[in-house]
């Protein structure tokens, strides 16, 4: 189910300017996307349940490996324009290392909600999906019409957070 147009819940009711836990968890999200290596886009992750973070995530190369800064970007070098051809990436994306972090401590993230500062790709769509996270907010778009059907069409509640 696509949401674009959810109202999201303010700050406290006692006017202190505390934000809501949708405010605060994609201000953590922006947060995480600071660590990202890419050069072309810094995207972060979290997934969260019962009002915690379970994992992080954010895009960039594996673990010991050399990031696109060393290297060149390989995408940017072939003109491919985004959502397309992500197989000429040497990046991981900022959800596919949330949930590979998750599994890597071995922190289940069955039902959790999935925050993100990008709309997810079809290829993170399909890892999420069967991870069982139940809900996505974002904050920004992703040219890929493909994700946003597959998501809707395996239940999962997408809400855009403007």
């Amino acid at each position: 189910m696509i949401n674009d147009s959810m109202p999201l819940p303010q700050g406290a009711p006692d006017g202190e300017g505390r934000p809501s836990w949708v405010e605060y968890f994609m201000d953590i999200t922006e947060l995480v996307a600071r660590r990202s290596t890419c050069t072309r886009r810094a995207v972060g992750a979290i997934l969260v349940k019962d009002k915690r973070v379970l994992a992080t995530g954010y895009n960039g190369a594996p673990s010991g490996v050399r990031h696109c800064a060393e290297t060149g970007c390989l995408r940017a070098q072939l003109n491919v324009p985004s959502g397309e051809r992500h197989e000429l990436c040497r990046g991981v994306h900022a959800e596919q290392n949330a949930i590979v972090q998750a599994a890597h401590y071995g922190v289940p993230i069955k039902g959790a909600t999935l925050f993100c500062t990008n709309q997810p790709c079809f290829i993170c769509a399909k890892m999420i999906i069967n991870a069982g996270v139940k809900t996505i907010y974002y904050k920004e778009g992703y040219a890929d019409d493909f994700s946003k059907e597959m998501l809707e069409e395996a239940g999962i509640e997408v809400i855009h957070v403007p």
